[in-house]
């Protein structure tokens, strides 16, 4: 049975999302509650996994990977032991920072954070030598308009 999630969850959890550093303490005044309730519930929702992790968001450009590369991947295979051997070559590599799989006209996207586009061609060619794909299209993005990890806590 899932877990479900009221008013004062969704008040822990956007201020989580906004600071996850928040003592207990500074939460509990945000939220308008006292410290052990928070920390149960808090712990609830870890436990549900709802909360999977606590991190740190990172100026990507500030640390020198400058280049954000939207990658269309069309294949012709289909086969669980090509997607396995796909799968596995994403999640080896730490600059695909997201990967999806499609329905319509192409099959995968993936969010490709590189330096520069010579570091995208070599992330590139690594790939394809790897696996098999039908067709590649990168996009490079111009400028980041918006990007969140958080998720809407209060929305009709």
């Amino acid at each position: 049975m899932a877990l479900r999630i009221d008013d004062m969850d969704r008040k822990i959890l956007e201020e989580l999302q906004r600071d996850a550093s928040l003592s207990l303490d500074d939460i509990a005044k945000r939220v308008g509650s006292s410290k052990t309730p928070v920390w149960n519930r808090i712990r609830k929702l870890r436990e549900a996994g709802i909360i999977k992790q606590n991190t740190v968001v990172l100026d990507a450009e500030a640390l020198g990977f400058e280049a954000c590369f939207f990658v269309l991947i069309r294949t012709s295979e289909h086969e669980a032991d090509w997607q396995a051997k796909f799968l596995k070559a994403l999640q080896d590599r730490p600059e695909v920072q997201e990967a999806h799989r499609l329905a319509g006209d192409i099959d995968y996207i993936l969010k490709v954070r590189v330096a520069n586009a010579r570091a995208y061609d070599l992330f590139y060619q690594q790939l394809i030598s790897e696996v098999r794909v039908h067709n590649v299209t990168a996009l490079l993005s111009m400028e980041e308009i918006k990007s969140t990890t958080s998720l809407p806590m209060f929305t009709g």
